[in-house]
């Protein structure tokens, strides 16, 4: 099969944990709670087993998805979900309509070593984020981590083919 040309220039660019972020997202679940508030109409709260991930495009915009690159240090399973939320200084409240659908669910079972995943929507997922990369500079994530893994187990980059 020959060549169209020849191969683009690849980028690996890593999700990166939010720490502030994702304290900041807990500090208002248990302000609620210690005023026994209920949560706005909408509003996502976060979660125990949720982590807010970013992705910088700030010096990257003309990108092509190619790949996930998804590490899992032991087995278990991460939902990784796109939000549609652009954070401001003032950390306005997550609300369910900015999680982007589909979401890219990874797994890896007792006793493999490779990464399975639903491939389908973890390409589209993928697709779109090379659409929001040209309006974006910075993209945020909601890594939900299931059956015992937790941020450290973690390591997930999106391979893009530079334009």
């Amino acid at each position: 099969m020959a060549e169209d040309g020849p191969a683009k220039p690849q980028l690996s660019m890593p999700l990166v944990l939010d720490p502030d972020l994702t304290r900041q997202m807990r500090l208002r679940v248990e302000s609620l709670r210690q005023r026994g508030e209920k949560r706005q109409d909408g509003e996502k709260l976060l979660r125990p087993a949720e982590s807010v991930y970013r992705l910088d495009f700030s010096q990257q915009q003309r990108l092509q998805f190619e790949r996930w690159s998804v590490a899992l240090g032991k087995p278990g399973k991460v939902t990784i979900t796109g939000t549609s939320q652009n954070w401001t200084p003032d950390l306005t409240n997550l609300m369910t309509r900015q999680l982007l659908d589909p979401a890219a669910i990874f797994w890896r079972a007792e006793g493999a070593e490779a990464v399975d995943w639903n491939e389908a929507d973890a390409l589209e997922f993928g697709e779109r984020l090379s659409d929001l990369a040209k309006i974006r500079k910075v993209m945020y994530f909601l890594v939900t981590f299931g059956e015992g893994l937790e941020p450290a187990d973690l390591k997930a980059s999106v391979v893009f083919n530079q334009l």
